[in-house]
């Protein structure tokens, strides 16, 4: 079975920094492309940022641009999203995505992809 478990969200004030954790296990990591996705009450999950297998390739939806990063380690089976200067419209339940997909430019997901179960940030005013 495949196991997606994201940490370190938390509650921080407008401008402070999280870093968002998630360790995969019961697939073959090096091999996945991997995304962070973001969902508010009501809305639908959107792409934040995703990771190729070999790192070649990064996505970052407009609005994070220069303030979040992407990154991963094989060897420990673990992606991470260092978020700076973080804003009140960060605010939301952030998943993280085992199997994500590019489409064009852009990054999604597949009926197959893998998700954790969400960690809550929340950036006060």
């Amino acid at each position: 079975q495949v196991q997606v478990m994201e940490s370190g969200g938390g509650l921080v004030v407008a401008g402070g920094s999280l870093n968002l954790s998630c360790k995969v296990t019961g697939l073959r990591f090096g091999g996945q492309n991997l995304g962070w996705f973001r969902q508010i009450s009501g809305d639908e999950r959107e792409a934040v940022s995703c990771i190729n297998w070999n790192s070649a390739r990064t996505y970052y939806v407009d609005s994070v641009k220069g303030r979040f990063t992407i990154s991963r380690d094989n060897d420990k089976s673990t992606l991470y999203l260092q978020m700076n200067s973080l804003r009140p419209e960060d605010t939301a339940v952030y998943f993280c995505a085992a199997g994500a997909r590019y489409l064009g430019d852009q990054c999604s997901y597949f009926s197959s992809t893998a998700w954790g179960q969400g960690t809550q940030v929340t950036v006060s005013a």
